[in-house]
């Protein structure tokens, strides 16, 4: 019969619920109540259990070829994500961190790309070293705000004197 589920389920009812209340992680918490569902004939069918858990029926048969390939271990080891690694390593990361934290620091974001490209041996865009110094690591450029050219020394002084009577 199409969609009745063959599987021989080696862990006692008790083993998985003490599992399901230790489970913390949600996927890996499914993947036990589906195997509890069906140890207890609460679900007789893939569909009926991926329905009641808001999954699609591919996935619940995906968790359990892999339980039948290798039991429990097999069906809660979590996969590494594969994707684009990151661009600077954790190391320069750190390293910018430090020089944006020093009192001296870099003038503007022009300067912050020059130092990654030669002390630090790392290729990258303008774009994204602003994005990292400014908004990832929150540092803030050391250059000082202009000053007028019209502007009488001494009158920033003069200003705060009156300002504060």
């Amino acid at each position: 019969m199409s969609g009745v589920v063959k599987i021989d389920i080696r862990e006692t009812e008790e083993e998985l619920k003490g599992l399901l209340r230790k489970e913390k992680d949600a996927t890996r918490h499914e993947k036990l109540q589906v195997l509890y569902w069906l140890k207890t004939q609460a679900v007789d069918s893939v569909l009926s259990a991926a329905v009641r858990l808001g999954k699609h029926r591919t996935i619940v048969q995906r968790w359990l070829s892999s339980y039948r390939a290798g039991g429990i271990e097999e069906l809660l080891s979590q996969k590494p994500r594969l994707g684009r690694p990151r661009i600077m390593s954790p190391e320069t990361v750190e390293r910018l961190s430090k020089e944006l934290q020093d009192p001296e620091g870099f003038s503007s974001y022009k300067e912050v790309h020059q130092w990654l490209t030669s002390c630090c041996e790392v290729k990258v865009a303008y774009r994204t070293v602003h994005q990292w110094a400014r908004y990832r690591l929150k540092g803030k450029l050391k250059a000082p705000r202009p000053v007028s050219e019209k502007q009488k020394p001494g009158g920033v002084e003069e200003f705060k004197k009156n300002c504060h009577l």
